[in-house]
């Protein structure tokens, strides 16, 4: 199939599915006499493993280790559960950060409302957000 083809197929743009090829994650393609790329049919299917990769948080480098391996016929089991608990700490991090900025920005909104607005003399700053935060 050629790379319209593969990109309507896949939901990708040709042009993500060049820049896949280019950093390694895809496999160059064979091309037609005429030059085009042409895929063979699976190739979907690893697109397809590369997206549901992705959706579950991990990089285009840990996705083209992951197929790698695969590639070299090598499990990939445990390398993938590593991954995917990194991401898993990695989200909860974020998590935990964001809940901290809800916090500070809930306590800011809240001295902000008891504020009157006649009391803002500094005319570098609005007093709303107080200094240090």
């Amino acid at each position: 199939m050629k790379i319209g083809q593969l990109a309507e197929r896949t939901g990708l743009s040709t042009k993500t599915i060049r820049y896949y090829e280019n950093i390694g994650v895809l496999p160059d393609p064979d091309r037609a006499p005429n030059g085009y790329r042409s895929y063979q049919p699976d190739i979907a299917d690893r697109i397809g493993f590369i997206q549901d990769a992705k959706s579950a948080g991990l990089s285009l480098v840990e996705i083209q280790m992951i197929l790698e391996l695969r590639d070299s016929g090598e499990a990939t089991c445990s390398h993938v559960i590593d991954s995917l608990e990194t991401q898993l700490t990695e989200v909860d991090h974020q998590m935990e950060e964001l809940q901290r900025t809800r916090s500070r920005l809930t306590g800011i909104i809240g001295r902000a409302r008891s504020l009157d607005p006649k009391d803002c003399s500094d005319p570098n700053r609005c007093q709303t957000i107080p200094r240090g935060e």
